[in-house]
């Protein structure tokens, strides 16, 4: 025991000092520690394999593998988080048009707007983290199918390689990837939501929109045209996206054609997996220092609200009065029509056109058009009111 663990410190040592040489007769890695074993301490070597197969073993040290690597990536994720909230905080009063249908809908805080990227990376993270009990199951001592006759103490082996428990059921444990492909679907899901967030920045930072700038360190010029300043960053991580997708929905198919335990098709597993958390490691730290360094233009985002984005507001202020939205919706939807019709605003209307469509609209009516008011009203847990984004803030860092 004692020279074969001495042996195997020997061959860790050569693989992290790149001085490992593997022959051609090695059939994989794991004949290739053993012969590399042998040559070190002798036919001692060949006592390696005792109670177990390439099965077990390989599907422990995929475990292993993800076990540290989710804690490394959320990390990554608690960063780019970070950055999310510095903004807000940076954001202040800012006001910016709300979009749904990518059509103007209400206004908002542009806090409000990039804690609205915070909240999925949150559910990102406690998904990989809820993985985390559904990999620490110790697949080793299941032997290649069948279990082991070696009397292992797996509970105890399970305890020292740092596993939660070890597995119940030899046929299910070295066939068993489910973890891989849940891995994969969190990434894949993260990826989304990077994909979003790119999306609207790549929006948000064109000429038509003006509402960011973008830092030279993280955008491109044009090969060709002085003006532009591409996006790339965040374009390439739109790109992604598709990537992780094909990555899950390729493990997927080969996982629904497994008709037993160990099949040499599971060898398909590892190159996505160790792909995806490349992908993501590489994605959010340059996301994350990308979004630190963005600018808001509040003038472009104030001057994009008009007040037919207070349309609802006016449809609130007959609530007020006692009148059901139903009907409030209806007037509101006649009052944009009339202001269409006239090329006017809402605000632009007379207190007669008002009360023509309503008698309880009062002189009162047009402090419904002031953008601040409407984001101010929307007071409760979840809206954009500066008080219920300090209260999402304060959730946030557990204050």
């Amino acid at each position: 025991h004692a020279s074969i663990s001495l042996g195997l410190d020997t061959v860790r040592k050569e693989f992290a000092s790149g001085q490992f040489s593997f022959v051609p007769s090695d059939e994989d890695i794991h004949t290739a520690v053993e012969r590399r074993l042998t040559e070190l301490i002798g036919v001692t070597a060949g006592k390696l394999h005792t109670g177990r197969s390439r099965n077990d073993q390989v599907a422990t040290d995929f475990r292993l593998w993800m076990l540290q690597a989710i804690p490394e990536l959320d990390s990554a994720f608690k960063n780019l988080q970070s950055a999310l909230i510095e903004q807000a905080e940076l954001a202040g009063e800012i006001i910016m048009p709300g979009y749904t249908h990518l059509q103007r809908a209400q206004p908002i805080l542009l806090s409000h707007w990039w804690l609205s990227h915070y909240w999925p990376l949150e559910r990102d993270r406690e998904r990989l983290n809820d993985l985390v009990k559904r990999v620490s199951i110790l697949p080793l001592g299941s032997g290649a199918l069948a279990g082991t006759p070696v009397p292992v103490d797996r509970a105890a082996l399970a305890e020292s390689l740092g596993f939660a428990v070890a597995s119940q059921n030899s046929l299910d444990s070295v066939s068993d990837r489910d973890f891989a492909a849940e891995f994969l679907f969190c990434a894949t899901m993260t990826g989304i939501h990077l994909s979003k967030l790119s999306e609207q920045i790549v929006l948000y930072t064109s000429a038509e929109f003006g509402f960011f700038e973008l830092s030279d360190a993280f955008s491109t010029g044009s090969s060709l045209m002085p003006q532009k300043k591409n996006p790339d960053v965040f374009e390439l991580t739109r790109g992604k996206a598709g990537t992780l997708i094909g990555m899950l929905t390729g493990l997927l198919a080969t996982l629904k054609g497994l008709p037993s335990t160990y099949d040499k098709d599971l060898q398909e597993d590892k190159a996505p997996v160790f792909a995806a958390a490349d992908t993501l490691l590489a994605i959010l730290p340059v996301i994350a220092g990308a979004v630190n360094t963005i600018t808001a233009k509040p003038v472009r985002m104030r001057n994009a609200i008009d007040s037919f984005m207070m349309a609802t507001d006016l449809a609130d202020y007959l609530v007020e009065k006692g009148i059901p939205f139903r009907e409030t919706h209806a007037i509101a939807g006649k009052a944009v029509r009339e202001a269409g019709e006239k090329n006017v605003g809402l605000e632009e209307l007379s207190l007669e056109a008002y009360q023509a469509l309503c008698p309880a609209f009062e002189a009162d009516v047009y402090q419904v058009f002031d953008p601040m008011k409407s984001v101010e009203k929307r007071n409760a847990i979840g809206g954009t009111s500066l008080q219920s984004v300090k209260n999402q803030i304060k959730q946030i860092k557990g204050e």
